[in-house]
C-alpha cells in the first residue's frame, strides 16, 4: 500500500456545526477509508493556513484520487489536496533513476 497525505481546510459553515456538536471525525474517516479498501493512519489538526491533515494508506493512485474526489466533493471544504508520499527507499530510488536522465533545459533556462 501506497501513503497519501490530505491538507484541508474546512468552511467557516464546518466549523460552526463542529462548535455546535462536536464529534471524532477520526472514528468516521477511518470507516470510510476502510470501506474503501485503504487504512487511515491519522488525523491531527491544526492552526495556520491548514485546519488538518490526514494520513492513509490506499492500494494504488486511483483509489486515493477517488477517495479525494468524493470527499472534496461533499462541499465542506474550502481547500482539500492530495498528496503522494515516498518512504527513504523510494526516495533513493527516484535518485537513482534521476541520475540515469538526461534532460537539457530550454535554451532561455541555460543563460538566465
Amino acid at each position: 500500500m501506497s501513503l497519501y497525505m490530505w491538507k484541508f481546510g474546512y468552511k467557516p459553515e464546518v466549523w460552526a456545526g463542529l462548535i455546535r456538536s462536536p464529534e471524532n471525525r477520526e472514528q468516521s474517516v477511518g470507516r470510510v477509508l476502510e470501506e474503501a479498501g485503504c487504512k487511515l493512519r491519522g488525523l491531527w489538526y491544526a492552526f495556520g493556513e491548514g485546519d488538518g491533515f490526514a494520513l492513509f494508506e490506499a492500494p494504488d493512485n486511483k483509489s486515493a484520487a477517488g477517495l479525494a474526489i468524493s470527499i472534496a466533493a461533499s462541499g465542506a471544504f474550502r481547500t482539500f489536496e492530495t498528496t503522494p508520499l515516498m518512504d527513504q527507499a523510494e526516495t533513493l530510488e527516484a535518485l537513482q533513476f534521476a541520475a540515469r536522465v538526461q534532460y537539457a533545459p530550454p535554451a532561455e533556462a541555460v543563460h538566465a
